[in-house]
């Protein structure tokens, strides 16, 4: 009995230290944000300022000439579990200012904590425009409204197979592209039947989700099925905080930062108390019926999305893995203290000693606890790599980048970094020179190597197409 009481104290205390630890960063990201706003609108004040009191004697016309880069792909950065898009959270970047590195990049906004599913299917409209549709057989099931945000203008309208797009996704934002990819291939947009994987010209991942974490279950999913929560978990505090934030539908926080909930319709004017009080329960709402994120980070909800989705052959793929572990003596450890953020300290250490429960079968045939205890402390480095499970895709380990080239599309080509699972986002002074590194490979790659493969498939295919008809 003593000893019960003595690990519920200690995970008692951990869930403590795990909530201050996040409220903190949280407070902190925002605190930035707002300063960097209240900045710019100091700046832009002394600037007119200056101007009204200068005399127009003094006033000299300037002309500015602009470059067109219509005639480029778009590079679409998508962001990860709690992340945000252009437009949200003031001037902040969640990409830490690496879209400014090209002409033609776009920066979604995304629900912070909806499922893989909403979010691919909300990814689709705001790149071609209209009401987002999450499909009616889905919104049924789940428990939401068929329709979305709108779209009045699509950011890339002209998107078609002769018109693709790179992705290039953080975390489980690379995920989304995947399923987005699929259903492209699939077809599955009403209104859209010439929809194909081609859509698709490449999809870059940084720190991707693609085999799921057993960090799901240190914050509180349970291993058994990966879908329900633990009574008494960081999840379970999340949880509460993101249905009550929804329900006091306070309009200038909301469109400072919003979870992406808005079709479960949990605001106080359309559900009032008593629905606040059947969500709290968890009767109703996205925690209810699982249609948010967790679920789909688990082992087992990401092997029930791989077993659905493909890695196509006209497709470019590439990934940087992360990890901040080592082995001493065959024993998986934190590889530093300091170059850990401290949002990650606990879930790095704690996730290098993951072992599955013993009374709990595995979750795939020939699951090892070894496999998954190198990580980031978000994810583990074998999730990140290329998709594994249940059927392991094609892919290669580059150590130099000359060893890729000539690129072959329908592989995966993967690196591992040393370093957190926010090494290359938010704050870029952290990766210091490997930020710069990173995304100059990544958007030199998506307009010079990868452009000029398609352009010689293109060309291939046309010759082909030509002896054909030939024939």
């Amino acid at each position: 009995m003593v000893i019960r009481w003595g690990i519920f104290a200690l995970q008692l205390t951990e869930l403590s230290v795990s909530c201050l630890v996040h409220v903190l960063y949280s407070l902190y990201i925002f605190s930035t944000a707002l300063a960097g706003d209240l900045s710019q609108v100091l700046s832009e004040w002394s600037l007119k300022h200056k101007m009204i009191k200068n005399d127009d004697s003094n006033f000299v016309e300037t002309t500015t000439t602009t470059t067109t880069v219509d005639d480029l792909p778009p590079i679409v950065l998508i962001h990860g579990i709690f992340g945000f898009g252009k437009g949200r959270l003031g001037g902040l970047s969640y990409f830490a200012g690496a879209e400014k590195k090209d002409d033609r990049v776009l920066v979604p906004d995304l629900g912070s904590l909806t499922s893989i599913y909403d979010r691919a299917r909300e990814l689709f409209y705001y790149l071609k425009g209209g009401q987002v549709d999450f499909g009616k057989e889905h919104s049924n099931a789940c428990g939401h409204s068929q329709f979305g945000r709108l779209y009045k203008q699509g950011h890339y309208p002209e998107w078609d197979e002769d018109h693709p797009i790179h992705f290039v996704g953080h975390s489980a934002g690379a995920q989304v592209v995947r399923v987005l990819q699929q259903m492209l291939a699939d077809k599955a947009f009403k209104g859209y039947e010439s929809t194909s994987e081609n859509w698709v010209l490449s999809i870059t991942s940084l720190s991707g989700a693609f085999n799921g974490t057993t960090r799901t279950y240190f914050d509180g999913m349970k291993p058994e099925d990966g879908r329900t929560m633990k009574p008494i978990s960081l999840l379970q505090v999340c949880r509460i905080g993101v249905i009550l934030y929804d329900w006091l539908d306070i309009s200038w926080l909301k469109s400072y930062y919003n979870f992406g909930f808005d079709h479960f319709n949990m605001s106080s004017r359309k559900m009032g108390v008593r629905g606040l009080i059947n969500c709290l329960l968890g009767n109703t709402g996205p925690f209810a019926t699982g249609d948010w994120i967790l679920p789909d980070l688990t082992i087992q909800g990401s092997m029930e999305l791989n077993r659905q989705l493909h890695t196509f052959r006209n497709t470019y793929y590439f990934s940087y893995a992360t990890k901040r572990t080592r082995k001493i003596y065959g024993l998986t450890v934190p590889s530093s203290i300091l170059g850990i953020h401290p949002l990650f300290f606990i879930r790095v250490l704690q996730m290098s000693q993951w072992r599955h429960p013993p009374d709990v079968p595995p979750p795939y045939k020939g699951y090892r606890d070894e496999d998954w205890q190198d990580n980031d402390g978000a994810l583990n480095t074998i999730s990140m790599t290329h998709p594994r499970i249940p059927i392991e895709h094609p892919s290669k380990f580059v150590a130099n980048d000359n060893e890729c080239y000539p690129l072959q599309p329908g592989i995966w080509y993967y690196k591992i970094f040393e370093g957190d699972h926010i090494l290359f986002i938010v704050n870029r002074e952290r990766a210091g020179v490997q930020f710069d590194l990173v995304y100059d490979s990544i958007f030199e790659r998506c307009r010079k190597h990868v452009c000029e493969s398609c352009v010689t498939d293109l060309v291939h295919r046309v010759v082909n197409e030509m002896y054909t008809a030939e024939g």
